[in-house]
């Protein structure tokens, strides 16, 4: 999850720096503002990727430990399965964020 954290701070500091001189109409070129903004949403994209991958290691840790114990029950292994998809609602979060922003600088942008 802190991983994830660091991603979605990297997100909005990248939103920031390249949000300011987009309002204030400070801009050099619109492809080199469009390259930028560009980049919010593909570090959203990396935060989902990290999300669904945090999300598979878990289960993939879970499933090792149900294979080791045995008799499991049911409860448990829906609880297992509820704490995995944690890291892959926080990643399609910040991922929808990203997009979001982007989507408004480049609105803002055209």
């Amino acid at each position: 999850m802190s991983v994830l954290t660091l991603i979605f701070i990297t997100v909005m500091v990248v939103s920031v720096f390249n949000g300011i001189p987009l309002f204030r109409d400070e801009i050099e070129s619109k492809e080199e503002v469009a390259r930028k903004i560009g980049y919010i949403k593909q570090i959203g994209l990396f935060g989902l990727v990290v999300g669904v991958l945090g999300q598979l290691i878990g289960l993939l840790e879970g499933f090792k430990a149900i294979e080791e114990a045995g008799d499991v029950s049911f409860a448990m292994l829906v609880g297992g399965l509820k704490v995995s998809m944690i890291t892959t609602l926080y990643g399609i979060l910040i991922y929808a964020i990203s997009f979001l922003i982007w989507f408004g600088f480049s609105f803002k942008l055209r």
